[in-house]
């Protein structure tokens, strides 16, 4: 009963997310190919069922990453000047193109989050804002591959 009123409201399970037939063969620019959002974006593509190629040559595509930062900002401090809460960004800035026309023309994404800093908890924060990093970065990937499936 469950499964009847789930598929009659529309609810699709997410599956491998759909781009456009030009990027069947689509190569990645980067100056970065150890980024965490480089890596990311990779394995997604390949996951979507893009075969992801090492030259501009054999691709019918090519997602150019233009901008790939990532940082954080202190957010507060104590009444002693200590650092409490700090804010990671990511921002990523890319265009898709072929051979002969843009698909995506230059797009930027920012997203941040924030955590509360404990001097007494040094290894745990590191490993904290590490996770928030990664965190980041996956949701820059889905933001990007919802754009690409509506080309």
């Amino acid at each position: 009963m469950l499964l009847l009123c789930l598929a009659g409201c529309g609810f699709q399970m997410r599956g491998a997310a759909s781009v456009p037939p030009e990027m069947a063969r689509t190569y990645i620019e980067t100056g970065d190919r150890h980024s965490i959002f480089y890596r990311r974006i990779r394995e997604s593509f390949r996951n979507a069922g893009v075969n992801v190629v090492e030259t501009a040559a054999e691709a019918t595509a090519t997602f150019a990453i233009r901008s790939d930062e990532t940082g954080q900002r202190v957010l507060s401090v104590s009444a002693r000047n200590v650092p409490r809460e700090f804010e990671v960004f990511y921002t990523v800035v890319y265009t898709l193109d072929t051979a002969d026309k843009v698909l995506l023309s230059p797009r930027s994404q920012t997203l941040t989050r924030d955590y509360t800093w404990d001097e007494t908890l040094v290894l745990g924060k590191e490993k904290e804002e590490q996770l928030l990093r990664e965190a980041i970065a996956d949701d820059l990937v889905r933001v990007i591959l919802i754009q690409l499936s509506g080309i």
